[in-house]
């Protein structure tokens, strides 16, 4: 599975409207506490497992918010002193599991449903659908809050593509034209512009790394969706068939590689898509991510004004950049170097 997607890497939103544009990757959200508390309030990327230190921090802190022994976050980051700078980037490690480990296990069955999604989807010129996400975040009551955002997506190989978000956080929208990807709010009426590869693949994985530009469909709409769905699987297994996802007969698999647990629901007869929901293994709250896929298009007509848009060429400009400034020395403690920028 790519690094990039929802599949296997995520997350959630930020209050910028920097990354509103430049930050889809929902996993960036900010965890909350077992309980109203003071510290360890920083920003947790359940996409990465990584906690960046607020003012005030001490590790003692960040180790009761994410129920991981403190040696263990010493030893995961290997810090020689529990010393912490703020901006500094922490990767959370699982808390350990009792279970007994699962034999891998790849079900030719649930192989074979994913193969040929993937093939309808790859031997597709160009198509449209909606994709409904659904994120959980925690709050400081304990049970998880959930947070919606719609995709409607229309793309044409290999060199278009056009997404426009609505949802529980502010709108954005997504034009990329083979030349050129950008990135809209319209609320705010500000615009990020890159230079971009010449196929949507290549441009996904470049907005990613630029900017943090996170789409959680991205395994779905690549060139190759099998590829990136079978790349490193250790578990994938058949569970039968549906008829209430989607309004269709849906065959069912769950499937597994080291970073995320998958459960999806296709349709038998059209190897479409309907429902998916994802764990995250390093995530340490175990929060859940589903997407609910409708109003499926395949070869639509399209045309080229489609992939670009005027009023977003006319807005202010903003840097196309990561959201999250770069993180400081880590050295001294969080406190001394909270005036510092950041």
């Amino acid at each position: 599975m790519s690094r990039s997607c929802w599949l296997n890497t995520a997350r959630r939103g930020s209050q910028w409207a920097l990354a509103a544009l430049t930050c889809l990757a929902l996993g960036a959200a900010q965890a909350g506490d077992k309980g109203p508390r003071h510290h360890a309030g920083g920003q947790y990327d359940s996409l990465s497992a990584t906690y960046v230190v607020v003012a005030g921090d001490e590790l003692m802190f960040i180790s009761e918010r994410f129920e991981v022994p403190v040696e263990h976050l010493m030893d995961h980051n290997k810090l020689g002193s529990d010393k912490l700078a703020v901006g500094q980037r922490l990767s959370v490690p699982s808390a350990p599991a009792n279970a007994a480990p699962v034999t891998p296990m790849l079900e030719p069955k649930a192989l074979d449903v994913l193969q040929a999604m993937g093939e309808r989807l790859a031997g597709a010129r160009a198509l449209s659908f909606t994709a409904l996400v659904t994120e959980e975040h925690p709050s400081r009551l304990g049970p998880a809050l959930a947070y919606t955002s719609q995709y409607d997506v229309l793309l044409q190989r290999p060199d278009r593509l056009r997404v426009v978000t609505a949802g529980d956080g502010p709108a954005t929208e997504y034009y990329y034209d083979g030349k050129t990807l950008m990135a809209y709010v319209p609320a705010e009426d500000l615009v990020a512009v890159t230079e971009a590869p010449a196929t949507i693949d290549a441009t996904l994985q470049a907005a990613y790394q630029q900017a943090g530009v996170y789409l959680p469909f991205t395994d779905l709409i690549v060139a190759d969706p099998y590829r990136d769905l079978s790349e490193g699987l250790v578990h994938a297994f058949y569970m039968g068939q549906s008829t209430l996802v989607g309004g269709t007969l849906t065959d069912m698999v769950a499937f597994a590689n080291q970073d995320v647990f998958v459960q999806a629901w296709i349709g038998a007869e059209d190897k479409l898509p309907r429902l998916a929901r994802a764990v995250f293994a390093k995530d340490p709250l175990r929060l859940r991510s589903a997407m609910a896929f409708s109003d499926w298009k395949l070869d639509p007509a399209t045309a080229p004004e489609a992939f670009a848009s005027a009023k977003a060429g006319a807005a202010k400009p903003i840097e196309f950049a990561h959201p999250v400034a770069a993180p400081a020395p880590q050295s001294g403690s969080a406190e001394s170097k909270s005036t510092q920028p950041k």
